[in-house]
Parts: C-alpha cells; sequence; structure tokens
C-alpha cells in the first residue's frame, strides 16, 4: 500500500475529531453566552439588537468590529450612555446571533442596510451610529448609503481605508472560497481558534492585558463556533474587495459630520493610516495615550465621553 492509501484516512479521521469537538465548543459557548436581546427578520437575514435607555438625548447605534459581538458595547459603554440616550447595539450580520440568509456572511454594503432597515422598523429616524474597528467601515457605509438615518459618526479605532498590512492576529481569516470557510469553520478553524486564543487576544488587545473576563462578559467565546469563522473570514474578503471603491466615495460623498478616537498605540490598525487621513472629510481625530485597539472594553469611560461630545453636537 501507498503512503497516500494510509494518509487519507488518517486526515480524514483527524477531520472527523476536529469536527466533534468544534460542535462540542459551539455547543457549549451559546451555554457560556446565551442570546440577551431581540431579534427582527430584515431582507438578507436577521439582525439580533440590545435597545436599551431613556432617549431623552437621542439615539445611539453601536457597530461592533471584526470577529465580535455586541457584548463588546455592553461590557461598559452601553451602561454608560443609556441614562441620557436610546442605545441600540447589534450584532452584524453574520456576527453573534444575527444571521445571513446566503451563509456566506454579507458584504459591506449588505450589512449597512440591513441596519439601516432594522433601525427603520424600530421607529429609528436619526442616530449617531459609532462603529468599532471593522464596525466603523460599516458606519461610514451607512453614512454613504443611508445619508438620511446618520446624524453623525463617533468612530472608534476604525477601519476607513483597504489596510496596507493584514495584521498577524488576523491573517488565519483569509480564506476567501466560501466552500474552504464552511469546510475549516466546521472541522480544524474552531479547535485551533481555542487553542490560540490567549495569543490573539493579546495581540488585539496590546499594549494593554486582555481583561480576564473578557470571554463572557465580552462574548468572545461566541466566536468559537463554525458561523463566527465563516462570518469573519467574509468580511476580511469583503474588506478587501470594497474598501477600495468606499473609500473613493468620501471625498464627494461623504458629508455626515462627527469625529474619531483612537488609541494612540493600536496595534492592529494605523491611526495615521485609518485616523488622521479622515481630516480632509470633516472627521477630526482624538487619541488616547498608551492605549490599543480594543478602547470600548479597556477605555469605555473615555469612549463614552467621546461619543456624548458627537452626540451633543449633531443631535
Amino acid at each position: 500500500m501507498t503512503v497516500l492509501s494510509y494518509l487519507i484516512p488518517g486526515v480524514l479521521v483527524i477531520l472527523a475529531l476536529a469536527s466533534i469537538w468544534t460542535r462540542a465548543l459551539a455547543f457549549t459557548s451559546t451555554r457560556r453566552v446565551p442570546k440577551r436581546g431581540a431579534s427582527l427578520p430584515v431582507g438578507g437575514g436577521t439582525m439580533h439588537f440590545v435597545d436599551k435607555g431613556t432617549g431623552k438625548k437621542g439615539t445611539l447605534v453601536l457597530i461592533h468590529g471584526i470577529a465580535g459581538q455586541l457584548q463588546h458595547f455592553t461590557y461598559s459603554m452601553l451602561d454608560l450612555l443609556k441614562d441620557d440616550y436610546r442605545v441600540i447595539a447589534v450584532d452584524r450580520p453574520g456576527c453573534g446571533y444575527s444571521t445571513v440568509t446566503k451563509g456566506d456572511g454579507a458584504s459591506l454594503g449588505d450589512q449597512a442596510r440591513m441596519i439601516d432597515e432594522l433601525l427603520g422598523q424600530l421607529g429609528v429616524e436619526k442616530a449617531v451610529v459609532v462603529g468599532h474597528s471593522l464596525g466603523g467601515a460599516v458606519a461610514l457605509r451607512m453614512a454613504l448609503d443611508c445619508p438620511d438615518r446618520v446624524a453623525g459618526l463617533a468612530l472608534l479605532c476604525p477601519l476607513t481605508h483597504a489596510p496596507g498590512i493584514v495584521p498577524n492576529a488576523l491573517k488565519g481569516l483569509q480564506v476567501t472560497t466560501p466552500w474552504l470557510r464552511h469546510l475549516l469553520g466546521n472541522t480544524i478553524a474552531v479547535p485551533i481558534g481555542k487553542i490560540t486564543a490567549n495569543k490573539l487576544l493579546t495581540q488585539a488587545h496590546a499594549p494593554e492585558a486582555c481583561p480576564d473576563d473578557f470571554m463572557i462578559r465580552a462574548g468572545a467565546v461566541l466566536g468559537l463556533r463554525p458561523r463566527a469563522f465563516v462570518a469573519a473570514c467574509s468580511d476580511m474578503t469583503a474588506v478587501r474587495l470594497e474598501m477600495p471603491a468606499q473609500s473613493a466615495r468620501y471625498g464627494d460623498e461623504l458629508m455626515v459630520p462627527g469625529g474619531i478616537l483612537y488609541g494612540a498605540d493600536d496595534a492592529l490598525l494605523s491611526p495615521e493610516e485609518h485616523g488622521t487621513s479622515m481630516g480632509p472629510y470633516n472627521l477630526g481625530m482624538k487619541t488616547l495615550p498608551g492605549r490599543g485597539h480594543m478602547i470600548p472594553i479597556t477605555a469605555p469611560q473615555d469612549c463614552a465621553d467621546f461619543v456624548r461630545v458627537v452626540a451633543d453636537q449633531v443631535l
């Protein structure tokens, strides 16, 4: 018998065992971080969201970044804002407990449309849209495609242009073929994610420390599901395909006021490339010395104060 005749059955056994482990991890993750909000159907899927607050000073919409979920905002920021604002934190399509009909994730344009449709169903006429990381790109897309809904932008460490260099923490998500995403997501990707979680979270939070409760309180354990891996890979592909054309629209079409807050020592996205560059489009930037990329978690009060300044100017 040839080496190949032994190798193929061995690979199949490994994939089968990995699939069983994946199912166990996915089951455990949803038990540890259950669905905490409501869901509404929109064109292309369903949107899961948390809707709290008084609305005395208007409405805020919070959009999380890649491989994240709305718990990045319910961690602290939502509670810091709900006494004055109606605060709607969403799971982006395919993330958390939001779904997409086609199963391979949603384009940036589709995500913006789906969130806008949700806001229409919730009776929101105008809102300040707060976007963190990739959520910043989606917030910008809403300002371009749905400007009547967006009163202002408060962007936290946003992705605003196609990144020149993919950070090490995100390189494993560069899977462009849909069937391969599903194969990897249902076999080896989730176990690998479990094994490497501490390293990846350290990279994402650098130079700050990742909080000990991040996996549960910030919902990160929900990333240990096949659908989370598929959605994150789809988001990476969408960034590569869509951001050049999106950023080319800023000069003529981006009319929404607002601002940008960056961690000065962000290890994932360059403040100069994605923050300073937005100055010509009426989005001035401020920085937090010593802070990294995950400022909604590590500096929630600074982020909430920044959002309040933007909201008070436009609502």
